[in-house]
């Protein structure tokens, strides 16, 4: 069973950190990380409003700090998850020669494949559709690694 996993996403204060407080609520059991690929916000906690979102939804983002995806996080987890195509090009650039562990889109683990890509609430402001869909992509990577 994939144990170590690192959510990516843009900065690293709004989806990625999000993804990791949902899916640590769903599977405590599992070693869990958020990255982004800018460094735009590095040491910073995630986006207020993201983080009131969150906690209406019984979730504690607050000891969450941004921090930029490295080449090492290949190696120090089992399955990297972007929350959209560039996220993942982006990531993917960084992949160390050899290296075989698999970035995959969220969306790839929701009902409803349809959504393609967590959009970004930074830029949509819609924290709670945001959520939503986090949740549903979380649920269906929890039931996928339990398989």
């Amino acid at each position: 069973m994939t144990t170590r996993i690192l959510f990516v996403c843009l900065g690293n204060i709004c989806r990625s950190p999000a993804a990791e407080g949902v899916f640590r609520a769903l599977a405590p059991w599992a070693v869990t990380d958020s990255a982004g690929t800018s460094g735009w916000h590095e040491g910073d906690a995630p986006y207020g409003p993201m983080q009131d979102a969150a906690r209406a939804r019984g979730l504690d983002l607050s000891d969450l700090r941004a921090r930029r995806v490295r080449a090492r996080d290949f190696e120090r987890f089992d399955l990297i998850i972007a929350m959209d195509a560039e996220t993942q090009a982006d990531t993917e650039a960084l992949r160390p020669a050899g290296n075989t562990t698999p970035v995959r889109l969220f969306t790839d683990y929701a009902p409803d494949r349809g959504a393609g890509h967590v959009p970004d609430p930074y830029y949509t402001r819609d924290f709670e559709g945001t959520l939503d869909l986090i949740e549903a992509c979380a649920r269906g990577l929890v039931a996928d690694l339990r398989r």
